[in-house]
């Protein structure tokens, strides 16, 4: 201890909290020394010398000499006056004002901890509370030890009690008598009381300071949420409200709308990001909002359906800030009083500045690109600024372009996306979709809504205005092999966005509401990274809604209606296909901006589709690629995996695909398919190569 004298302790939180410590350590020294002429107390002096200087340093800091017993109240003097000379945040003091501890429940916290601040206080309390071997103090040792007149040990059990209902002590052997119960301050409560606390509190617990957070007038919000959000803080100060919910996607700003708001409060905000409400880590949350002097900043994520229960904050009464999901619910005595706003994902001129608060160089010209093609959370632009900036250095550069923020939304994309979905690489450039004339115009038709999605609700009249948003769903129906999947990477490759296929094993989960929730997330992220969405054979989970006869039709009919909800909210682009319209639910249909219907190929689509297919250089009679195109109906797929055979057919013989690799391969299609090859014969020797011999030929 720095300081000449206690009674000139200097008003901060370091000398406040020591004042309070050397009150409890003078209580102790007159229950374990007492007199000195006392024989006992003179055994103990010699046997732990740590008090007896103890004793010298209180009598050398105080004047005359220590107060006597009757004297207690000389302390709450001291502390009185200290408080009264600052308005600085005190630990201590916030704790008692919040908490509503008295005077005897703050001693017995300081007393639990002495063993936290010196080790040596560890050997006493074992000495003293034998048989008990432990080296934390008991419940009845305390009771001693802090007694006055006129308090009995109900009184260390009441406030004991108050102690252990706010966080601030646990107990080690609860199944013991009470009086043996051994109290145990958290490390993080400590350092905490002594002003010191650490940045990662505990897991999913972590402080952060004001200045970390902006300025409530430097957000960039919507101009109607700025001055929304402006005025947050007076209504907390001056009304009943005392929780704010934000709601939005990941990146949306919702965390840090929050920390401006507590930043213009004065305070800290305390960050809970994982663990669940009303454990052991919850428990601490209150007792250390208030002894940091910040605000609790809850992340929830509810599933779809669920509600989540907020119990309230033992030992802490100010104001909380919730971030939430889209889904789910909130309930419980924490947001009785709860305001609740939801931040939309950022427009246009919000993704300009949030581009230019990046402070990252741009090529020039490249920003108006940059801005309307990526559809990016403010979080998610942070992120992609810094990771196009590293690909620009990589290259060189100094200054990102298009191309480089595409690099890094890919990489973000695979971090979040890869677990449920899979990435489905572009087409070339020169691959031609092989469609009828309507479907081509539907594509393009999809195509152009894609594009313009963000500006056509600002164009629209105001019945749409209000339930428009930039999300695009379509729906690509037909048999197998028409061209569904690849007409998705066509539109994905034209809009220059990247496209993820959901996979339906990850998702789709036998135990009650954990499809919604995969869903969910897959969903939540694709919209967040503006992604294109793809959802292979999607009537597995569109089926039509049936009479409840069991649990199974009940669960099953949940998940369609959660997937009719979240489509008609998704804010990006998803792409549903399937080969069994029929079994879609028809409330589905008016949820689709566009339905495309992929018919089998035509004889001139056919004809096409073999030209693309087959090598450039080929030595198929164009008779007999007539023939089998007109009469052999195969839809797209079986003629890219026929022209695939027939062209390991060749490379096994050496030589160019011909008329029989073709017709070798057109015949395995129909037998694959489970009918009848519809042409003649045309090759009944094998004069001109064995195409049913074993592949053992070396490849030339």
């Amino acid at each position: 201890m720095q300081n000449k004298s206690l009674v000139d302790m200097p008003p901060t939180p370091a000398g406040h909290f020591l004042l309070h410590f050397y009150a409890v350590i003078a209580r102790l020294l007159i229950h374990l020394l007492g007199s000195e002429t006392d024989e006992k107390n003179a055994e103990r002096s010699k046997q732990f010398p740590f008090l007896e200087g103890y004793r010298t340093a209180l009598r050398s800091y105080l004047s005359p000499e220590l107060p006597p017993e009757e004297e207690g109240p000389w302390w709450d003097v001291q502390i009185a006056h200290l408080e009264s000379q600052t308005a600085e945040h005190l630990p201590l003091r916030a704790l008692i004002e919040e908490a509503g501890l008295g005077m005897h429940e703050v001693r017995l916290l300081i007393a639990a901890g002495l063993v936290e601040e010196d080790i040596r206080f560890g050997a006493l309390f074992a000495a003293l509370q034998e048989p008990l071997s432990a080296r934390r103090p008991c419940m009845g040792l305390l009771d001693w030890l802090l007694s006055e007149a006129g308090n009995t040990q109900t009184d260390t059990w009441n406030s004991c009690r108050t102690l252990l209902d706010a966080g601030l002590l646990h107990v080690e052997n609860r199944a013991d008598p009470r009086a043996e119960w051994l109290l145990c301050v958290p490390p993080v409560i400590w350092d905490a009381l002594r002003d010191c606390p650490s940045i990662s509190l505990a897991t999913g617990l972590t402080l952060q300071a004001a200045s970390d957070f902006p300025h409530l007038e430097d957000l960039i919000l919507s101009e109607l949420l700025h001055e929304r959000a402006v005025r947050i803080p007076e209504l907390l100060i001056g009304s009943q409200i005392t929780a704010i919910v934000l709601r939005g996607m990941t990146g949306s700003g919702r965390r840090t709308t929050l920390g401006a708001v507590a930043r213009s409060l004065g305070r800290n905000v305390l960050l809970w990001e994982t663990g669940t409400p009303g454990d052991d880590i919850w428990r601490l949350l209150g007792p250390l909002a208030t002894l940091t002097g910040a605000i609790p900043l809850l992340r929830c994520d509810p599933a779809p359906g669920e509600t989540l229960e907020l119990p309230a904050l033992p030992g802490y009464a100010g104001p909380v800030g919730v971030a939430l999901g889209r889904s789910g619910g909130l309930r419980g005595p924490l947001i009785a009083h709860s305001l609740s706003l939801i931040l939309p994902p950022p427009n246009l001129k919000a993704r300009y500045s949030f581009w230019q608060a990046t402070h990252v160089p741009v090529q020039p010209g490249a920003l108006d690109e940059i801005v309307t093609r990526f559809l990016l959370t403010g979080g998610h632009i942070a992120k992609a600024a810094l990771l196009a900036h590293a690909y620009a250095v990589l290259d060189n550069r100094l200054a990102i372009t298009a191309a480089d923020v595409q690099q890094a939304t890919r990489a973000l994309n695979r971090q979040a996306l890869e677990t449920l979905a899979t990435p489905l690489e572009p087409t070339d450039d020169q691959v031609d979709l092989v469609v009828s004339a309507e479907t081509s115009r539907e594509l393009k038709t999809l195509e152009a809504r894609c594009r313009r999605r963000e500006a056509l609700r600002e164009h629209t009249g105001p019945a749409l205005s209000q339930s428009l948003n930039r999300g695009v769903r379509a729906l690509f129906s037909g048999p197998s092999g028409t061209g569904k999947t690849l007409a998705a990477r066509v539109l994905a490759t034209a809009l220059q966005i990247d496209l993820y296929r959901i996979d339906l094993a990850a998702v789709v989960n036998k135990y009650i509401g954990e499809t919604e929730r995969n869903l969910n997330l897959v969903f939540s992220r694709a919209e967040e990274l503006d992604v294109v969405l793809l959802l292979d054979e999607g009537d597995a989970l569109m089926t039509s809604r049936t009479d409840v006869r069991n649990a199974n039709d009940r669960y099953a009919n949940l998940e369609t209606n959660y997937l009719l909800q979240r489509l008609e909210n998704y804010e990006g682009i998803v792409i549903i296909t399937t080969n069994a319209v029929n079994r879609i639910d028809p409330a589905f249909t008016r949820r689709f901006d566009v339905i495309i219907d992929f018919a089998p190929p035509d004889i001139a689509e056919r004809w096409m589709i073999w030209q693309n297919h087959l090598p450039q250089f080929h030595a198929v009679d164009q008779a007999f690629l007539q023939e089998v195109a007109g009469h052999c109906a195969l839809t797209g797929g079986q003629i890219r995996n026929a022209a695939l055979h027939a062209t390991l057919l060749a490379l096994k013989d050496g030589v160019q695909v011909s008329d029989w690799h073709l017709e070798a391969a057109v015949r395995r299609e129909y037998r694959k398919a489970g009918t009848a090859y519809p042409l003649a014969p045309k090759f009944t020797t094998r004069s001109q190569g064995d195409y049913l011999r074993p592949f053992t030929a070396e490849v030339r």
